[in-house]
């Protein structure tokens, strides 16, 4: 029987102290293993895990989260990896707000053309032809430019043709700026017409941001420089206000990672410094991540992210960690693994848990929450291990107090029982078996054929699942339980992670309450 020690501590209660010490040295035992596990390919995965567990956190405002980007990228040494990440996405999605800054350093525009004749040709070379609405970006910007200033620099303008084209023959046929030779004229205007490169007509091609697109890298690189060499405050002022306007989420997706892991831990200690305080027990539960706010208030050593790496991996990743360890070159992990379980039944115990917990309430915070990490992670590895059954499933249900209904079940209901209000629904407590039998062959659904090596084993469950199969010998079948409110339908397949998760938010509300 899978005990899941779901019933309420009772503190005055001593337990078992000796279980409860064979508890912690068999979850101290199981954390190497797990480690080795977890970096079997390195840090970088793990990582990862803590970078998407991180941009769960819901609790930092808009203000919060600019002020926190603000801050890591003002730190000490200038994150330049980070900076940059954030302008190659102002550039993609908001290239309009990076204009002004542009536009007012002409020396940024012509460095960018200068020796570059396929910059200038993509941007100065769109002069429309016959029938054309019009000439475009850098092409519209010369034109206008030079009729507006043809009295100083009109003769800049290179011709393919035996001869120039003057103002007047040009103004009633635009067309003819297709005989202008762009590379040459661009270069005499860079050489010999410096107010061109400071204009409102350059400065009006560059409004919508496309120019940013010919070479993002060029940009982006000049507008680090500009935020670190030149302190320029409204380059800072365009991240600060592009910050406000992204979601928390989706900044952490994008930018933590570049960041090396030193500088993601510079990264969690001003997140700490951010993160509200909960008071109340009942916010830890149902928030996904808050176990994280929670670990990293606590946490007093940001030179080192082990055990952060650690806890997310065996919170949000056991299933990875799980199929991880199912690799040939695991063997001797899983072996290791399968004898301490089974050496340790009595740590695993009933009477070792009050005693356990009063242990997580009276230790390091940080070392509380791994313990019962590692210890979600153990029932994890227990309940998909001995749960094969409907019977195994509804058993765990009834003996840890779980109400429970079955969901999921297709098969046909006659017409008489449905008026006599009979249901296949239970509830903890009521008959396993359902009020009338059926009459007749069960109907099942024609399934496509596959070939065998197809489909994974986990697939042919879920297949089972959606197609209505019961039966018990198979593990089929699906349950609404009271552990989340009857929200949602639980298959066997996802049972192990939700009532593993479900375990380790009920200790951490009885720890922090």
């Amino acid at each position: 029987m899978v005990q899941l020690f779901l019933s309420e501590t009772k503190w005055d209660d001593d337990g078992d102290a000796i279980a409860a010490e064979e508890r912690i040295s068999l979850l101290n035992k199981l954390e190497p293993i797990i480690w080795t596990i977890i970096t079997s390919n390195g840090r970088s995965e793990a990582r990862l895990w803590l970078c998407t567990a991180i941009s769960s956190i819901k609790s930092l405002s808009s203000e919060d989260h600019a002020e926190l980007f603000i801050d890591v990228l003002r730190f000490k040494l200038p994150k330049r990896a980070i900076a940059a990440q954030i302008w190659q996405m102002i550039l993609e999605k908001r290239p309009k707000k990076a204009v002004p800054a542009v536009a007012k350093r002409s020396y940024i525009l012509e460095k960018f053309f200068e020796g570059n004749p396929g910059r200038i040709l993509q941007w100065f070379g769109n002069f429309a032809g016959v029938g054309k609405s019009g000439h475009r970006k850098g092409a519209k910007a010369l034109c206008q430019f030079a009729f507006v200033n043809r009295d100083t620099c009109w003769e800049e303008l290179e011709w393919k043709g035996k001869h120039g084209q003057s103002p007047a023959m040009v103004a009633t046929k635009p067309h003819y700026f297709l005989d202008l030779d762009v590379l040459r004229t661009v270069e005499n205007f860079l050489e010999y017409v410096p107010d061109f490169w400071s204009s409102d007509e350059l400065a009006q091609s560059l409004e919508d941001g496309e120019i940013f697109s010919i070479d993002t890298k060029f940009f982006v690189d000049y507008f680090v420089l500009l935020m670190y060499e030149e302190e320029a405050k409204d380059v800072w002022g365009i991240i600060h206000d592009f910050l406000m306007g992204e979601q928390f989420s989706l900044l952490c997706q994008h930018l933590l990672i570049v960041l090396d892991e030193h500088e993601l831990c510079v990264f969690l200690k001003f997140l700490c410094t951010f993160l509200v305080k909960r008071p109340k027990c009942e916010t830890i539960c149902g928030n996904g991540c808050s176990w994280l706010e929670i670990l990293l208030l606590k946490y007093d050593d940001f030179s080192s992210i082990n055990e952060l790496l650690l806890v997310n991996a065996v919170i949000s990743h056991g299933r990875k960690l799980i199929h991880i360890l199912s690799d040939e070159e695991n063997e001797n992990e899983k072996s290791v693994v399968e004898k301490l379980l089974l050496e340790k039944t009595s740590a695993l115990s009933d009477a070792s848990h009050p005693a356990f917990m009063k242990e997580c309430r009276k230790t390091n915070k940080v070392v509380a929450i791994k313990w019962l990490g590692v210890l979600s992670w153990v029932l994890y590895y227990i309940l998909l291990k001995e749960c094969k059954t409907r019977e195994a499933w509804e058993s765990v249900f009834v003996e840890n107090g779980i109400k429970f209904k079955r969901s999921g079940d297709y098969s046909f209901v006659s017409l008489d029982n449905f008026l006599d209000g009979g249901e296949s629904d239970l509830e903890n407590g009521g008959s396993i078996k359902t009020g009338r039998k059926r009459k007749g062959k069960s109907w099942k659904r024609k399934r496509r054929k596959h070939h065998p090596d197809e489909y994974s084993d986990d697939y042919l469950v879920e297949l089972e699942i959606s197609t209505g199969s019961q039966s018990s010998d198979a593990g089929g079948g699906s349950w609404t339980l009271s552990t989340d409110e009857y929200s949602c339908s639980w298959s066997r397949v996802d049972l192990p992670e939700h009532l593993s998760l479900h375990c380790f938010s009920t200790w951490m509300k009885w720890i922090f309450s």
